[in-house]
């Protein structure tokens, strides 16, 4: 399936501007951990104090990801979608004033959690609301998440790219504070748009709570593989600001980090145009090898930045694949009516691991040497490898049947082309 025509078939279900919305209001997402991590190191002049804040920002997002993710399934996406947005504007713009000012690192570390916190996840409730409105048509969901995969690659490429050029050309507090002004204007806007979900009550009766639940193997062992995920994201963000900085070129470690983005979002696109229904395991496999072999190319390629630059690049190529595969694996997983809070959980420990990796690779790059963080990339992307080779079948990966009585997804609200973009 092409992604011109998956397009036509998100214009068709929501209109063009959620698309817009959508993108826009996932760049702070991406820019606000590196964007952290460049203000906080340059203000302090220790890669490991801003480590310590990058990873209170992700340690937030690990926990308040679920709640938000919840209360929007519950209480719908306009309301908490909204107020998630505003606080977490509002926290990018203390988060700079506390560093700009000097603080303790205790006063910059309180706003980077909060902005964790209320992470508005625009990603995942933008997963949760496609399926919604594709109503359980097969071809339709497939077409819009891979769509929506696409612009997840795409965001994960401005984003970090945007705080570079921003740091290079200004200061890492402008990256941060454009942040905060897209978040406040764009994923408010995502959130207030016409196709936002009003949201599915609890189920009162204990037999259909127990029907509803999320966990089972396939959707734990989708968390352990996302969570390693992060671990490598977190762990190349620190090896790549640590080594530019060793180089002598601090200003470009958002570029290099967005190049990977790039050539991610290069193979989301391939991955699109891919059958989506077909051999999903064997991409989650092939995909994890990769990881693995560009992570132990990453090892060797501290010498020049046109060496780290490949290297990375090469580690995007894996990076797409598996976030495409991992989302149509968790819609054919798990309950529908969850599918927000399923998608804001896996984010949640793509998060947590992300912190635990810039922990890790902050506290190597200070004792041993700037490339040492890479260490932590191939450690995790070895795990990654071995966990995928023995539990990826399409035996395990079968589409979950929905309990008696459950209405299809959309049921509540039904898909509209004139949804006004």
């Amino acid at each position: 399936m092409s992604v011109a025509l998956n397009f036509r078939t998100a214009k068709r279900l929501a209109g063009g501007r959620v698309l817009l919305w959508s993108l826009l209001g996932r760049l702070p997402n991406a820019m606000s951990p590196i964007g952290t991590l460049l203000l906080v190191s340059r203000n302090t002049g220790s890669v490991w104090s801003g480590s310590l804040v990058a990873g209170a920002l992700a340690g937030g997002q690990a926990i308040g990801g679920p709640v938000v993710g919840r209360l929007a399934d519950r209480r719908g996406q306009r309301t908490v979608g909204l107020v998630a947005a505003l606080v977490n504007a509002a926290a990018l713009v203390a988060l700079v004033a506390a560093s700009e000012r000097g603080l303790a690192l205790g006063w910059q570390i309180a706003p980077a959690a909060l902005t964790g916190l209320s992470v508005p996840l625009v990603g995942p409730l933008s997963r949760s609301r496609w399926v919604r409105l594709a109503a359980g048509e097969p071809e339709s969901t497939s077409a819009v998440l891979s769509l929506d995969g696409i612009v997840d690659e795409v965001s994960f490429t401005a984003g970090p790219a945007l705080v570079g050029l921003l740091a290079t050309a200004a200061s890492p507090a402008v990256g941060l504070l454009t942040a905060a002004g897209l978040c406040g204007v764009c994923a408010s806007l995502f959130a207030l748009h016409p196709t936002a979900s009003p949201g599915v009550p609890a189920p009162s009766h204990p037999q259909n709570r127990s029907a509803e639940r999320l966990s089972s193997t396939p959707y734990v062992l989708l968390l352990a593989g996302t969570a390693l995920l992060g671990a490598c994201f977190g762990s190349v963000q620190v090896g790549i600001t640590a080594t530019t900085e060793a180089l002598g070129r601090p200003g470009t470690a958002g570029l290099v980090y967005g190049f990977m983005g790039c050539t991610s979002s290069l193979a989301g696109i391939v991955t699109a145009s891919m059958p989506a229904r077909r051999g999903l395991p064997a991409r989650l496999r092939a995909s994890s090898a990769l990881l693995f072999a560009a992570s132990c190319v990453l090892l060797a390629a501290g010498g020049s930045l046109a060496a780290l630059a490949a290297a990375v690049g090469l580690l995007g190529v894996a990076v797409a694949p598996q976030f495409i595969t991992v989302f149509g694996l968790v819609e054919r997983t798990v309950p529908a009516a969850r599918l927000g809070e399923a998608m804001a959980t896996l984010v949640s420990a793509l998060i947590l691991a992300q912190s635990a990796g810039t922990f890790l690779a902050g506290w190597a790059a200070e004792h041993f040497t700037p490339g040492a963080a890479f260490a932590v990339t191939a450690a995790a992307a070895a795990a990654a490898l071995v966990l995928t080779a023995c539990t990826a079948t399409d035996r395990r990966y079968r589409r979950r049947s929905a309990p008696p009585g459950t209405p299809a997804p959309g049921t509540a609200v039904q898909p509209t082309g004139s949804a006004g973009g």
